[in-house]
């Protein structure tokens, strides 16, 4: 199956930008049912942050609408997640995650190794 690989994650001010990515293998990401980005800062749940479907919906947060912009590039077959206007609560693993779907019409879920966003003040 698909296989994720995340990556631009590092230490920024608060008010600061950063994009990370996702390089796909496997499958195309505009052939995929539906790729998405999550985030899990320490002793917390894992939640959405974005999410695009296979034809281009795209999905994102309250907390990081306005701010946060997921993309994808299909020549390069990779899911960007453009982040602005950075906060301290925005620190957190960052997780590419791809929905798959097959034939019979069962899903499942992949998962990239994470991706640490730092934000400091």
């Amino acid at each position: 199956q698909v296989e994720l690989v995340e990556s631009g994650g590092g230490l920024v001010q608060v008010g600061g930008s950063l994009r990370l990515s996702c390089a796909a293998s496997g499958r195309s990401v505009n052939d995929i049912k539906s790729m998405g980005w999550y985030r899990q800062a320490p002793g917390k749940q894992r939640d959405m942050v974005a999410v695009m479907s296979s034809g281009g919906t795209t999905n994102h947060a309250d907390s990081v609408k306005g701010r946060f912009t997921i993309s994808r590039d299909n020549a390069k077959n990779t899911v960007y997640l453009q982040m602005r206007s950075l906060k301290s609560e925005d620190t957190a693993v960052y997780y590419c995650k791809a929905v798959e779907q097959d034939v019979r019409l069962s899903r499942y879920d992949c998962w990239g190794q994470g991706t640490q966003v730092t934000v400091s003040s």
